[in-house]
């Protein structure tokens, strides 16, 4: 029984000291995530050097808009806090991440694509923002992702096909952005069991077509509108060629009618 008492104790101790023990990726995740954000009012007062060190206990956080699990970080929500700057790419240290939130703020740049590596991500939230590039396709490796929320930013591009491969997506929303060309078909007609997306989700980028949004238009359309101005001034040439002709016309009548005039006036009377 000795022998399994102190295996007992040994494993308790383990655990425990798992638990208190910081997480060096952690703190390097959070320590560069707030020096690439701007916090003008002040909104994480409590995001300090010291608190990176150690910011779980357990299942206790001491940063504001974090949540932790078994002493490592697996939520940030801070949204709606005026932050400014952009994504730092050694958020992709927070390894035990399964939802980021940081909509509705003023973060500029791109969606950096180390993000790839936070493959326990499940909620991507970065609507309404003002950041902007490309979406990156590495996403896709992400497998977990069933939400991904860029809507009202200024992404411009395609939207990657890659992201069709995420089967647990069941929210997807890039509507009012700058994004172009044909809505995959892996996002825009899923088949199968799989959510499908509405037009909702696509609304708002002017260059962006096909299914749930309308075809492309039609390159037809520029060569008729092309022919109909062309006939439209070749009309009005016509008329005012008609209208020149009738009042040349009308004026040699006048001259005429003067002409004749003249010559009954120096004919005798009989």
């Amino acid at each position: 029984m000795g022998i399994w008492s102190n295996l007992l104790v040994l494993l308790l101790t383990c655990t425990i000291f798992h638990f208190c023990t910081p997480d060096p990726n952690d703190e390097m995740c959070l320590t560069h995530l707030s020096q690439s954000l701007q916090d003008p009012l002040k909104n994480l007062q409590n995001w300090t050097k010291s608190s990176f060190a150690k910011p779980c206990d357990g299942f206790t956080s001491y940063l504001q808009g974090a949540t932790c699990n078994n002493g490592r970080i697996y939520k940030l929500s801070l949204s709606n806090l005026s932050l400014k700057g952009t994504i730092s790419p050694y958020l992709s240290n927070c390894t035990n991440l399964q939802a980021l939130d940081l909509s509705s703020n003023s973060i500029t740049g791109p969606i950096p694509i180390e993000l790839q590596f936070l493959v326990n991500l499940a909620v991507l939230n970065l609507s309404a923002n003002q950041l902007s590039g490309l979406i990156p396709e590495q996403l896709a490796i992400c497998a977990y992702l069933n939400v991904i929320d860029l809507h009202d930013n200024q992404f411009t591009g395609l939207i990657p096909q890659q992201l069709g491969l995420l089967v647990r997506l069941s929210v997807f929303d890039v509507s009012n952005n700058r994004l172009s060309g044909p809505i995959p078909a892996s996002l825009g007609n899923r088949s199968g069991n799989l959510p499908r997306f509405n037009a909702s989700s696509f609304d708002g980028n002017k260059d962006l077509y096909g299914y749930p949004l309308p075809p492309k238009k039609s390159s037809g359309l520029s060569v008729l509108a092309i022919v109909g101005i062309g006939l439209g001034s070749g009309f009005l040439s016509l008329v005012l060629s008609f209208t020149a002709v009738c009042i040349w016309l009308r004026v040699t009548e006048q001259k005429l009618d003067a002409e004749e005039g003249k010559i009954s006036q120096l004919m005798p009377d009989y």
